[in-house]
C-alpha cells in the first residue's frame, strides 16, 4: 500500500512538472493532474491539500536534485574561478530541463507565503555554494557578492528561458564572461 501511495505521489509531481512546463501556474490544477494521472479529482486531494502544497513538495523534490548538479559540477572544477564558471555555466545547462522550468513557472505565480520560503531557502542553497569560492577570490563579502552574481546567472535564465534573439550558447558565454569579469577580488 505504501509503496502505492509513493508511486501515485511521483505521477502527481511528474504530472505537476509537465503542466507547470506547459502553461504556467494557470495549467496546475488538480483537475488536469487528475486527468494526467488517471485519478478522480477527490484522490488528487488525498495527496496534496492545495496546488501550494503541490509547489512545496515540488521545491523540497527537485531543487535538491538540481543543487546537487551544480554542487557536482562546481566540485570537478580546479580552483575558485574554474568553480564559479561551473556554477554559471551548469544552472544555465539545465534551463531546457523539465523541473527548472517548472520552477521557473512556479516562481512566476501567485504562491502562498510557506511556497515562497522554500523557494527562497532553495535559492539561498545554491547562493552558498559559491561563497567560499568568491572568499578564495579574495571578496571582503562574499555573500554579497554571491547574491549579485545570481543576478547574473538569473537574468541570463530569463534571457534563454523568453527565446531572446540570442542563441542561448551566447547568453551563456555572455553570462560567464561577466561572472568571471566581476568576480575577480
Amino acid at each position: 500500500m505504501a509503496e502505492h501511495r509513493t508511486m501515485q505521489r511521483g505521477a502527481l509531481l511528474d504530472a505537476a512538472r509537465s503542466l507547470l512546463s506547459e502553461g504556467g501556474t494557470e495549467a496546475l490544477t488538480f483537475p488536469a493532474l487528475a486527468q494526467r494521472t488517471g485519478l478522480a479529482r477527490s484522490s488528487v486531494y488525498e495527496y496534496f491539500r492545495s496546488r501550494a502544497a503541490v509547489v512545496e513538495e515540488l521545491c523540497a523534490v527537485d531543487f535538491p536534485v538540481w543543487a546537487a548538479e551544480v554542487e557536482s559540477a562546481m566540485a570537478a572544477a580546479d580552483g575558485p574561478e574554474a568553480q564559479i564558471e561551473a556554477y554559471v555555466r551548469q544552472q544555465l545547462a539545465l534551463v531546457g530541463d523539465r523541473r527548472h522550468r517548472a520552477v521557473v513557472a512556479i516562481s512566476a505565480g501567485e504562491l502562498d507565503a510557506a511556497a515562497r520560503e522554500k523557494i527562497r531557502a532553495a535559492h539561498g542553497g545554491l547562493i552558498a555554494m559559491v561563497v567560499e569560492a568568491l572568499s578564495e577570490l579574495g571578496h571582503t563579502q562574499p555573500r554579497l557578492a554571491a547574491m549579485l552574481l545570481q543576478g547574473v546567472v538569473d537574468a541570463a535564465v530569463r534571457r534563454i528561458e523568453l527565446g531572446a534573439a540570442e542563441d542561448p550558447a551566447h547568453i551563456t558565454e555572455a553570462a560567464v564572461s561577466m561572472a568571471l569579469g566581476g568576480v575577480r577580488g
